[in-house]
């Protein structure tokens, strides 16, 4: 359903965040469409305070170092989800739509809840990237939506959707963007509350991005502080219980294959 309009205050009071902080970053308007993966014209629509999908503003939230939910709510007014075919939605708000594998929000209760994400740096060797990762179920496309918070390269969170096929072992991670596609494919939760597996992204290396494909891991947690986050280097306490969580994930939950 359409969410309501935003009171004029709080959307300037949004709108004045957004343009400290780009002050703060020394980004022009085109710079963030191009940190944030939009186009300018989108970047301008927002500028000027006008309804903008929640994509755009996750996306612009990120790169700036904003809280989403806090602009999400001041902003108001956003993407209309309710217009649509039902097959593609989901029937009531309660099942995912077939090509998500049709799962209920009962079915998929236990994937609810806030993850602590491990998985190796990309380019500093012996490194270990840990943030967290939310998995809510959203009412408006009926479907389980997880979303990357305290990575400590915040631009490039993601925030995508779960895909549960009915007849597999395995679950998909998946988040799309204009064409970009990220997948983790993990095993489904187990009775610890942790979900291991491979992910596969493109990683940025200067002026170029090259394909990459590392083991992650989602182990389910009530709380976590700050201390348990970040780039997780040998020197850390917590170096190597981590370790071993992803040193268990390519034991037997995932193989990388080569000549």
């Amino acid at each position: 359903m359409t969410k309501p309009p935003a009171n004029a205050a709080e959307r300037s009071a949004a709108l004045a965040l957004i343009r400290t902080a780009m002050v703060e970053k020394k980004l022009t308007q085109a710079a963030l469409a191009d940190a944030s993966d939009c186009h300018e014209k989108t970047i301008q629509n927002l500028m000027r305070g006008r309804p903008v999908r929640d994509q755009t503003l996750f996306d612009v939230c990120m790169v700036l170092g904003l809280g989403y939910e806090s602009i999400k709510a001041a902003w108001g007014g956003g993407e209309d989800a309710s217009n649509g075919p039902m097959d593609l939605k989901g029937e009531g708000g309660f099942v995912a739509p077939v090509y998500m594998g049709a799962y209920t929000r009962a079915a998929v209760d236990q994937y609810i809840g806030t993850y602590l994400t491990l998985r190796p740096a990309f380019l500093v060797p012996g490194t270990i990237v840990a943030y967290r990762t939310e998995v809510v179920w959203d009412p408006e496309w009926p479907s389980l939506l997880f979303e990357e918070r305290d990575r400590p390269d915040a631009p490039f969170s993601h925030r995508g959707r779960l895909y549960i096929p009915t007849s597999s072992m395995f679950i998909h991670l998946v988040s799309l963007t204009k064409g970009a596609m990220r997948m983790v494919v993990v095993s489904q939760i187990d009775q610890a509350g942790i979900m291991r597996g491979l992910i596969t992204t493109l990683n940025k290396q200067r002026a170029s991005y090259t394909p990459v494909s590392a083991p992650i891991v989602y182990a389910r947690r009530d709380s976590l502080s700050a201390d348990e986050l970040g780039e997780i280097g040998e020197q850390h306490r917590l170096y190597p219980a981590y370790k071993v969580l992803i040193e268990e994930t390519m034991g037997g939950y995932a193989r990388l294959v080569g000549l």
